[in-house]
């Protein structure tokens, strides 16, 4: 891939990677990642704004590495924690308002809105926010580099996974 890629590659990209969750192929999701990805959900904090470090700030969500992601995969899919899902939800993700913020050598920073529907025990939630990408291009295949995800619901009924944003 080239610093030239395209929204509709990016969008493309963004796609697959929202039906990869909704599908639970979470092996397959997590190869989007590169090793040193960061994957971040800040929390809100009581002035009502965001948190600004993961090391020292709450977080509802952070792993500086794939590792975590890919740790967290095995928990859901082993069954040994309570991540597991069972029964297993049924996600929706939609993504909307795709924005190019800035292109570098091999990386692009981008922003898009999302809405997330989760079904489970007869009871569906929805949630929704703004995601801050980086992308990088400098491979075949595009990967995340960060992820930076800001959940703007303001009640959440239960813990929220991976795949429900």
């Amino acid at each position: 891939m080239s610093q030239t890629i395209s929204r509709t590659e990016i969008e493309d990209f963004l796609y697959y990677e929202a039906r990869l969750l909704d599908d639970r192929q979470f092996e397959e999701w997590l190869e989007c990642y590169r090793e040193d990805a960061e994957y971040w959900m800040p929390a809100w904090d009581v002035d009502d704004t965001l948190t600004q470090d993961p090391q020292q700030e709450i977080s509802l969500i952070y792993y500086p590495t794939r590792a975590g992601l890919e740790d967290r995969v095995f928990r859901i899919r082993t069954e040994r924690s309570s991540a597991t899902s069972i029964p297993e939800p049924r996600t929706n993700h939609n993504i909307t308002n795709v924005e190019i913020l800035e292109r570098r050598d091999g990386e692009v920073d981008i922003r898009f809105n999302w809405i997330s529907y989760y079904f489970r025990y007869n009871h569906t939630d929805h949630y929704f926010g703004t995601t801050f990408l980086t992308l990088d291009t400098s491979g075949e295949k595009l990967r995340i580099a960060k992820k930076k995800i800001v959940l703007k619901n303001d009640y959440i009924h239960h813990v929220v996974d991976i795949y429900q944003v």
